[in-house]
């Protein structure tokens, strides 16, 4: 079998995908992570909290997020931040060319939307510093929308139960958007979306997963050898 660039072995049925969400769902209940984000209906602070997360871990994000908070209560006040002071604060999660972003897309959403972060993709993403990724955990954090939201992590975690050939970027890949479109289809997107995350981080690692303790293992191409 010719297989052309960087598509699946073998793609899916819904039947399959909802089998693999409901097993998540079912391990997210015990499982879940707790963050200051996650705890807010505020679409702004989930914004500012999903723009830090870009290529930094979450226990990293954690603190500079509750110190800008408590500088910056709210959209107004970050809109005036001086450049040095946000370095100050934002500077330890490293790359540094993303810090000018904080203050600009406070400034945008005020003056461009009334202070009222979009609710839908193709606005939150006209945002600097905004893409799919962060849309898509915009709208399905905070406006519990049925958005999908594909990072490195969700991809590691599909491409291994689902068999997937993909490219490092497979986020971008239309066969990954479509599985994770039909994933969060469902009473609850912006669990199922949290779920997959925190399976990423606590058992499908990127290297040394746990696979001994998965209970998706036994329908894992990964952990069965076919793939």
């Amino acid at each position: 079998m010719e297989i052309k660039d960087n598509l699946s072995l073998k793609t899916p049925v819904k039947k399959e995908i909802t089998s693999f969400r409901a097993k998540l769902l079912k391990w997210h209940r015990n499982n879940k992570r707790y963050y200051p984000w996650r705890g807010t209906q505020d679409p702004f602070r989930v914004l500012i909290a999903e723009m830090m997360l870009r290529r930094t871990k979450a226990d990293q994000v954690k603190r500079v997020y509750e110190r800008l908070f408590n500088e910056y209560p709210d959209i107004q006040s970050l809109s005036k931040a001086d450049n040095k002071k946000l370095e100050d604060i934002l500077g330890s999660l490293g790359l540094r060319w993303r810090l000018p972003s904080f203050g600009l897309v406070a400034r945008e959403i005020m003056e461009q939307y009334g202070s009222k972060v979009p609710d839908s993709r193709s606005e939150i993403k006209k945002l600097t510093g905004v893409g799919d990724y962060v849309a898509g955990a915009v709208l399905s954090i905070a406006y519990h929308k049925k958005e999908w939201m594909v990072d490195s992590n969700v991809v590691r975690v599909l491409k291994r139960y689902f068999g997937i050939i993909t490219s490092k970027e497979g986020r971008r890949k239309k066969e990954i958007i479509e599985i994770s479109k039909i994933y969060v289809s469902c009473k609850d997107p912006r669990e199922a979306n949290l779920a997959i995350l925190d399976f990423a981080a606590i058992i499908c690692k990127p290297r040394h997963p746990l696979c001994p303790k998965c209970p998706l293992r036994k329908a894992c191409h990964s952990f069965s050898g076919q793939f």
